[in-house]
């Protein structure tokens, strides 16, 4: 990824500006509609049934994948990184929820539920939903195989060596890892599994990535892993020129 400092950015005349944009535009064009190919190709994958009965803990008690959907149609699941023995969850997927409850009610206003799934016990997950606030539903799969079935949890022998991660071997050094997935519930009951992503494409949940794709610094992360600089919203220093009342810290 380019990034260009202030003191080395040109600047020119409103006339080479526009040019400049117009060619712009055209990428831009370009890839929204290859995007709308893409989430065309997506909608028609075949689908594959979910023969084994999960169940998890929720705080209205034992509920099946079936009953997540809330007499909605479709289910997305954030597999949120939050292991058993973990003290609180992944910093990266706390970032990508801090989004989830804002699109809720537009969610359901399209027959889509929306729901975090976990490893942790659901005390866990509760006591760390209280403290960054959250309102959308999260549940616990421990002890079952439901994050290991979906490709994002993995024994201590395979995060040791290779594991199957978004549809490849890869060298596998940890045991929890993101990923979304999609479930559709027919008339019958019958669940159906049509689409999982992992890896960046994880990103499609991260609004806050589209604003800063859009400014001059980008997203600023330079050529390492990303997102160093992500901190669970509770734990931000102030921003630069925000007055001193603007945050609160715990």
């Amino acid at each position: 990824m380019t990034t260009h400092t202030l003191s080395d950015h040109p600047v020119v005349a409103s006339s080479r500006w526009i040019e400049a944009r117009r060619k712009l535009l055209a990428h831009e064009k370009e890839l929204t509609h290859l995007r709308d190919r893409v989430a065309e190709e997506r909608r028609a994958l075949p689908w594959e049934r979910v023969e084994k009965d999960y169940v998890f803990d929720t705080p209205a008690g034992k509920r099946t994948l079936a009953e997540l959907f809330q007499g909605r149609r479709q289910l997305v699941v954030q597999h949120f990184m939050f292991g058993p023995d973990w003290k609180e969850g992944c910093k990266s997927c706390s970032f990508m929820a801090d989004h989830a409850d804002g699109a809720l009610a537009h969610l359901a206003a399209r027959d889509v539920t929306f729901v975090a799934v976990s490893r942790a016990p659901l005390a866990q997950l509760e006591r760390f939903r209280e403290r960054m606030g959250w309102r959308f539903d999260w549940v616990s799969s421990y002890l079952t195989d439901f994050n290991h079935d979906f490709g994002v949890s993995f024994t201590p022998k395979e995060s040791a060596g290779t594991g199957n991660y978004n549809y490849h071997e890869v060298q596998q050094p940890f045991e929890e890892l993101p990923g979304i997935s999609v479930f559709y519930k027919d008339d019958a009951g019958s669940v159906f599994h049509t689409y999982s992503t992992y890896g960046r494409g994880v990103e499609l949940m991260m609004g806050t990535y589209q604003f800063l794709d859009i400014v001059p610094k980008g997203r600023d992360e330079g050529t390492g892993a990303g997102m160093e600089w992500v901190r669970y919203h509770d734990r931000y220093d102030q921003a630069p020129g925000a007055a001193s009342d603007c945050h609160s810290h715990t």
